[in-house]
């Protein structure tokens, strides 16, 4: 269907005492039209502020962000104003992200005034349309964030990013924070308003039976940059790079007569405050060796399989 987002060479820096944090650091990534590119690694691997660099919460320290083939990287305000009605976030804690002030019919109201894409004699009518289409009841309209619960104020969250009628959403794990039943009623909502919405999803998870269940293309971080990026399926039956591997092998297993020996991860985490130019994973690598300590970029294998790994078609 074509690429709706794409980022080149992607960065995001961050200045500290000892020196520049790379959160973020030369991410190529591309989001198809109507599918979901699920964003997964450990925590602090740059997952969210990537996603946040892309809808321009943070500025960009380097590289390129296309919408549409148009490069968006440097907006004026007016320009990332219209922007901002096609890339949305839903974030993590949906109770932290909502303004206790205000009630539901409040949080939705704001966005749509704003856009000036519905008068305000169809005001009402959008407020509803909006609830009904993300399952809240009608008689949490004037419900305040804290009379509701996890699964209802993130239904909120997910309809205020609805009301700009957007074509790219952010979901900054949008169900870790909710019970487990909840999720998968939350899941399918998102899945639900992609099909019948067309939209793209950029679905950050540490999660992988989530990011199975909701992705069509997974990408994997460690810090700061892709290691690997597929198919879902090729992820879970082929992959290349050994942190994707350990990642896997740490799923626990509910078949006690089908279990496998777990590979550890050892070794010493590297630092992305000023990292060297060789591969970020060597010092916990069990199958390291001297190139690993060249720079490593993403290496194409075919079928649109792409690992940041010289060896990687040794380990497949």
């Amino acid at each position: 269907m074509g690429a709706l987002v794409e980022v080149k060479g992607l960065k995001k820096y961050f200045k500290t005492s000892r020196g520049m944090l790379h959160a973020v650091d030369d991410v190529d990534m591309v989001f198809e039209k109507g599918r979901t590119m699920g964003v997964v690694g450990e925590s602090g691997c740059g997952k969210s502020t990537l996603g946040r660099t892309i809808i321009h919460l943070l500025e960009s320290t380097g590289g390129s962000i296309f919408f549409e083939g148009k490069d968006v990287t440097h907006l004026s305000y007016r320009e990332l104003v219209a922007l901002r009605q096609d890339m949305q976030i839903i974030f993590q804690d949906p109770f932290s992200s909502l303004n206790p002030r205000y009630t539901v019919n409040d949080t939705l109201k704001e966005p749509i005034l704003r856009s000036k894409r519905v008068n305000r004699g169809n005001l009402d009518r959008e407020i509803l349309k909006l609830m009904d289409t993300v399952g809240i009841a009608r008689r949490f309209r004037n419900a305040y964030p804290h009379e509701m619960d996890g699964g209802r104020r993130q239904r909120v969250c997910i309809a205020r990013a609805l009301s700009m009628q957007p074509r790219f959403i952010v979901c900054d794990e949008p169900v870790s924070a909710l019970d487990v039943s909840i999720q998968a009623q939350v899941l399918n909502l998102l899945q639900d308003l992609q099909r019948d919405q067309g939209l793209t999803y950029m679905f950050v998870t540490h999660d992988l039976s989530v990011v199975r269940h909701i992705s069509d293309d997974i990408s994997v971080m460690y810090l700061g940059q892709v290691v690997e990026t597929c198919e879902s399926e090729k992820f879970f039956e082929n992959p290349m790079h050994p942190y994707t591997k350990a990642l896997l092998e740490a799923v626990p297993s509910a078949d006690i007569h089908n279990r496998t020996e777990r590979t550890l991860i050892q070794g010493e985490i590297a630092s992305p405050i000023d990292p060297d130019p060789a591969c970020r994973f060597v010092k916990r690598c069990p199958y390291a060796c001297d190139e690993c300590l060249k720079e490593q970029e993403l290496k194409d294998m075919g079928d649109g399989h792409f690992v940041r790994c010289h060896r990687a078609g040794e380990l497949s």
